[in-house]
């Protein structure tokens, strides 16, 4: 898969630079999924940084990379309800997005070092910006690492170490894939509405009732753009506006591939 296009050009050596893309018009799954998989390998490529903040549209079940989807969930209520689904090119369990900011970070490892601490390091910066919006927010101790793909349940059943919680509740849930020199970590943060749906459409009991939402803690709407603004502004390093990348062909809008598990 290869990246063209970048408005701003890319110095391979400036990783202190970040590159914002922000979307807030939403993508469907398989145009989405494209994208953050561009930017990781524009990332290992040249050694760039990016930070791209979007929505979905229409609202999109996705699946982890090695979830047993088959198993978890019902493909024929799925495909008679219409809902747009696709397979991510990272780990962990499924997620309902719709009333929701998706953050994605795709940087060279180099400068966030392991699994634990890079997840950690980006969620603590998340939670800057929510804390900047009025919510008391923090980071789950350290339990084990993020979510397995093998693990029953929805991304949003319950928190892992290092996530951002407020009150011990999911606020933000995150799934990273790393590639040659460089990792992908992207992820929901919920700003209303709920999981349920995944009840509707799961082959197991599912509990979802552990997430919380930014309109709910504050007991009003919280809307894409202030969110995204709270994000850019507690980001460490410089951030420097750049296009939407130009993928080539994915397999991420293929049946086979969402469904070969």
């Amino acid at each position: 898969m290869s990246v063209a296009g970048v408005a701003t050009a890319i110095d391979a050596r400036a990783t202190s630079v970040w590159h914002l893309i922000v979307e807030p018009h939403g993508r469907t799954g398989a145009e989405n999924m494209a994208l953050d998989a561009a930017l990781l390998h524009e990332a290992d490529r040249c050694g760039a940084a990016f930070l791209r903040l979007y929505r979905w549209s229409p609202p999109c079940l996705s699946l982890g990379r090695n979830e047993p989807a088959r198993a978890r969930y019902d493909r024929s209520a799925i495909e008679r309800l219409g809902l747009d689904v696709v397979r991510r090119p990272s780990g962990g369990r499924a997620v309902w997005h719709e009333h929701e900011l998706t953050y994605a970070v795709a940087a060279p490892v180099a400068g966030f070092g392991t699994l634990r601490a890079s997840y950690r390091a980006i969620h603590e910066r998340l939670a800057t910006a929510v804390r900047s919006l009025g919510v008391a927010a923090s980071l789950a101790a350290d339990r084990r690492t993020p979510e397995r793909d093998d693990t029953a349940g929805a991304c949003f059943a319950s928190p892992v170490g290092g996530e951002v919680i407020v009150a011990g509740r999911k606020l933000v849930g995150s799934a990273q894939v790393r590639h040659g020199s460089a990792f992908l970590q992207h992820g929901s943060m919920l700003l209303d509405g709920s999981q349920e749906r995944l009840q509707a459409i799961s082959r197991q009991p599912s509990a979802v009732s552990s997430n919380t939402t930014l309109s709910a803690i504050l007991g009003r709407s919280v809307g894409f753009d202030e969110v995204a603004s709270a994000i850019a502004a507690a980001w460490e390093g410089p951030l420097v506006p750049s296009a939407v990348p130009i993928v080539r062909p994915t397999p991420f809008g293929d049946p086979a591939w969402t469904w070969r598990r």
